[in-house]
Order: structure tokens, then C-alpha cells, then sequence
């Protein structure tokens, strides 16, 4: 073992190891892990636009009933922290690269918006320390929203500076633990909550890479609120208060738009 990359908030390992010469990343999930299973399938369906061009890592092996997976180390260092971190043209590259992720395939689905908002109030019932009159309210505005039909692509789901390598100037692609097929906007709402708004800079930038801008308006507001409810549920489960207060700093945000 060379180094272990593992988060500590939840129970997946990542270590990175060395064998005959070679490095790998290899992961494994404890039994209350889901995000395995979601990686391994990127791996075999939707990184190709990716590992063609050196911007991902190649599986090796995986075993989903065991939670396992082994992929090609990918050089670089995490963006997140460092200069790069605040760079346009990070940006810029990490547009581009989400643009072919998303190209690459479309589909239609009537139920996508109705099944997003019955997890929402699911995650609404779970411990948490929003205000038990503002959960309310919450509840009554996701209850009322319309459930149009939804575009779904192949979409990382954690797209930000800490799933993002750079090696040489070159951004690179990590953690696909939240793939699967959703609206090419939700890409975009953790960049939003942080370093959009910290940087105004970094929105166009990364608007221009991608080629044009996914966000409809009202869908846009919808799935700002529901990333915002479940950053501060899900930070709250796990101890984070942190992160738990840039899920409530979203909330207010979200509902005054």
C-alpha cells in the first residue's frame, strides 16, 4: 500500500497500492455502501469519452457483490486546495470534459421529477435541525411543484474541485460513486453552492467550455432546494457541521429565488 485516500465519513476505503511496478486505486465498500455498485457501472457504460483521452481511469477488476473495485492509478493532484482551484481555465477544461460525459447519450422520463421529489421528502424525514416550521414549508413547496418531463444523460453527480485531478495543467476526472442518468443540470449545483459564488469568474468559464448553458430556470430552482435539503440532512448524519451549515446557508438561498 502506498497511500490510503479514504474520506472517513463513511465507510468506503480508497488505497492506493503498487503492484509489480504498477499503481492502482483500489476501493472497497462496507455494507452500508450504494456507491460501489454505481462506480463499477460508469466504469463499464459511460467512461469511455473519459479514459480515450487519458481524462479518467480504466478499471482493472470489480466484483459488485463483493464491493470491490481496482482501477489505473490516474496521475495528478487534487484541484481542490490549491491554485487551480480558483483558475479559469480549470474551469474552462472541467466544462469541456462534463460537455462529451454528457453528450454521449439522452434519454426521456416522465416519472424523473415526481421520483426526485418523493426522495426529497423522504430525506425530510429523516434526523435533522431544520426548523421544524421551515420543514414544513419545505414540504408544502415540493408537494406543489409541477413534474414535467425530464431529459436524462450520464451525469458524474459530485462535480466539483475535489473529484477533479490536475497533472501538467491538465484537469483530469475521479470518483464516479454518484453516476447515473439525470438532468445535465444537476452537474452544475455544487459548483453553484461554492465556487461560483465565491468566484465569479469560474461561471462563465466553465458555461464556455461546456458550449451553452443546461439550466431552465424553474427545473434549475427545483434542484438547487433539493441538493440543499440533502447537503444538510446528509452532513448532519455523518457529524459534519460544516457542511451541515452550507446546507442550511442553501436552503434560504434556494427558497428566495
Amino acid at each position: 500500500m502506498v497511500r490510503d485516500h479514504s474520506w472517513g465519513l463513511i465507510g468506503t476505503s480508497v488505497l492506493e497500492v503498487e503492484h509489480e511496478g504498477e499503481r492502482y486505486i483500489a476501493k472497497a465498500g462496507d455494507d452500508a455502501d450504494h456507491h460501489l455498485a454505481r462506480e463499477i457501472r460508469a466504469h463499464r457504460n459511460w467512461l469511455r469519452p473519459w479514459t480515450v483521452r487519458g481524462s479518467a481511469s480504466e478499471m482493472v477488476h470489480a466484483d459488485e457483490d463483493a464491493k470491490l473495485l481496482l482501477t489505473r492509478f490516474l496521475p495528478g493532484e487534487l484541484v481542490e486546495g490549491t491554485p487551480y482551484e480558483w483558475a479559469l481555465d480549470t474551469y474552462r477544461q472541467a466544462g469541456e470534459l462534463l460537455a462529451a460525459f454528457h453528450r454521449q447519450s439522452a434519454v426521456p422520463d416522465d416519472t424523473y421529477e415526481s421520483r426526485e421529489n418523493e426522495r426529497t421528502l423522504a430525506i425530510l424525514d429523516r434526523p435533522h435541525r431544520i426548523a421544524p416550521e421551515l420543514a414544513d414549508l419545505l414540504r408544502a413547496t415540493i408537494e406543489a411543484w409541477p413534474t414535467p418531463p425530464a431529459t436524462l444523460v450520464p451525469t458524474h453527480g459530485d462535480w466539483q474541485p475535489r473529484n477533479w485531478l490536475v497533472d501538467n495543467g491538465t484537469v483530469r476526472v475521479i470518483d464516479f460513486g454518484r453516476a447515473d442518468l439525470r438532468p445535465a443540470y444537476t452537474d452544475l449545483v455544487r459548483l453553484a453552492a461554492q465556487q461560483f459564488r465565491t468566484q465569479p469568474g469560474l461561471e462563465p468559464a466553465f458555461i464556455a467550455g461546456y458550449g451553452s448553458d443546461p439550466r431552465e430556470p424553474a427545473a434549475w430552482q427545483r434542484a438547487q432546494l433539493r441538493e440543499a435539503i440533502s447537503t444538510a440532512v446528509w452532513a448532519h448524519q455523518v457529524g459534519d457541521e460544516s457542511f451541515e451549515q452550507q446546507g442550511h446557508r442553501m436552503i434560504a438561498e434556494a427558497l428566495l429565488k
